[in-house]
């Protein structure tokens, strides 16, 4: 298959990319964190994601390799691991209707761990996620899963105090916010993620998130290994769930300050037409539709069918 080829339909001609020319957006910041910094501090960046033809995989794999170095969190000839993201809402679900009403600033609560074993050693993070226009602000706190207790975050006097000031910080902002909008569990999301850094950049990540699914909850307790066979998870990256008419990726790229030229020359070579995807507003849609609710074309109008 040439770069320019369709996925959606190999007999339809070549669709011209309107961004191909264009930059990433970028943050014009001082001196940023470091790769290794950046994980447990409060993070600025800008996020750019694409749904994509499982058969572009291999090739946006095989032109990463001059560019790229594995995630050493990912296990496998191809870097992947689990992710597991606990989403928190209002009653009205306010957090998943920001995205669908494409609010210009909105955020996300969510608790997200990695794999599936419940080792009480493992790390929880508890982050909030800020989007102010194309910028993504999120900060977060990294805590041991063995001092993480179910429901503690509407309790701060039983919340651990952490090894970090700034995770301490991140910890009793995420509880009150979630506290003043009351917040309670609505959604686990879960994916497998294919994770690359930038060998030479100051931060630059490339994630493929495949096998990407949900299911509703009520509890704050963390799933752990015995939900690994993805019996009772349902998929998003579904024709439905996507809006495409094939099952993808959801491919990401995020970057700091300036984005790095491959980058750019990747979305161009490979004609990639980005996308808003949201895995939570996307879970918060599918179970509407399941529900016996209809979407009307502007999204956010949701109707009882009758």
């Amino acid at each position: 298959m040439s770069d320019n080829d369709n996925p959606d339909n190999p007999n339809d001609p070549p669709k011209t990319n309107r961004f191909a020319k264009q930059q990433l957006p970028r943050l014009e910041v001082g001196v940023g964190p470091s790769r290794k910094a950046a994980k447990d501090q409060i993070i600025e960046r800008f996020e750019q994601k694409y749904i994509i033809h499982p058969r572009l995989v291999p090739q946006i794999r095989k032109y990463l390799q001059p560019f790229c170095i594995p995630d050493p969190n990912g296990k496998g000839d191809i870097p992947e691991y689990i992710v597991t993201t606990l989403q928190l809402d209002t009653p009205q679900m306010d957090l998943a209707l920001a995205k669908e009403r494409k609010m210009f600033a909105r955020f996300k609560l969510r608790i997200r761990t990695y794999g599936t074993d419940a080792n009480p050693n493992l790390p929880v993070f508890v982050e909030l996620k800020r989007k102010v226009g194309g910028v993504i602000i999120k900060s977060r706190s990294k805590m041991k899963r063995g001092d993480y207790k179910a429901g503690m975050l509407l309790r701060p006097e039983e919340m651990p105090v952490l090894k970090s000031a700034k995770d301490n910080v991140n910890l009793m902002d995420f509880s009150r916010i979630t506290r003043q909008i009351g917040a309670r569990p609505r959604m686990l999301i879960r994916y497998i993620r294919e994770s690359y850094f930038g060998a030479n950049d100051d931060y630059a990540r490339i994630t493929f998130d495949r096998r990407v699914s949900y299911r509703p909850t009520r509890s704050w307790e963390l799933p752990d290994e015995r939900l690994a066979d993805w019996k009772h998870w349902s998929a998003m990256d579904t024709q439905t769930g996507l809006r495409r008419p094939f099952a993808g990726y959801i491919f990401e790229l995020k970057a700091m300050r300036d984005s790095p030229r491959w980058m750019l020359d990747l979305v161009e070579r490979f004609n990639l037409q980005s996308t808003g995807f949201c895995k939570y507003g996307t879970a918060y849609r599918l179970e509407s539709l399941y529900r016996g609710n209809e979407y009307t074309d502007q999204g956010e109008n949701v109707t009882i069918t009758s």
